[in-house]
């Protein structure tokens, strides 16, 4: 069993100004940085055995402000990247959201979004069984991994705030739910 504690990254500059990042690096804000630093105090005591993060510059600098308690490798893996927005990559937000949003065909669909989230949580199972890990990564594929853990859709996902942190149990057997219906959850884009 795995206890994970599962973060997003402190708010960046691209955050602030509605900017859909997806693959892009990201800039930390002087805010991101202080909540990481605050997230890092939160999780002080917490006894992890393993960080897991997204290897995308915002994720991966709020992790090693959140290890300076802990002292531990960063695990990082291309499976906790962000959604890949394609031609929307850096677009922001306001200028595309005018009633349903139709996603060009470059976008990361979800089908392809639950795999990975499915992927990722296998890839815990077999690397950090018997583990408390934090994870941390970001706003929309985080939601994207507890829709296929609670087998919903992502839209089902309440947002997540920067670094806020959540808290689920993976265990043996793995039985990821199938993806819940999304003919009516792909219009959703944010700047997580």
């Amino acid at each position: 069993m795995i206890t994970l504690y599962m973060t997003r990254h402190g708010e960046t500059l691209e955050n602030a100004t509605g900017i859909l990042q997806g693959h892009l690096a990201g800039h930390l804000s002087l805010d991101g940085i202080e909540q990481a630093q605050e997230l890092g105090d939160e999780l002080a005591d917490v006894p992890f055995d393993s960080i897991v993060s997204s290897p995308l510059r915002r994720a991966l600098i709020t992790a090693e402000i959140v290890n300076r308690y802990h002292n531990l490798f960063i695990h990082t893996t291309d499976l906790l990247r962000e959604r890949d927005w394609g031609s929307f990559t850096g677009v922001k937000v306001g200028d595309i959201q005018q009633g349903n949003i139709m996603l060009p065909g470059d976008v990361e669909s979800l089908e392809h979004l639950h795999q990975r989230a499915v992927d990722y949580l296998d890839y815990l199972l077999e690397n950090f069984d018997g583990q408390t890990v934090l994870s941390v990564g970001h706003g929309y594929f985080n939601r994207c991994i507890l829709a296929a853990y609670y087998g919903v859709t992502p839209r089902e996902i309440p947002r997540w705030a920067n670094t806020e942190v959540r808290v689920i149990e993976l265990d043996y057997p793995i039985s990821w739910s199938e993806q819940a219906d999304d003919s009516e959850a792909d219009d959703e884009a944010s700047a997580d």
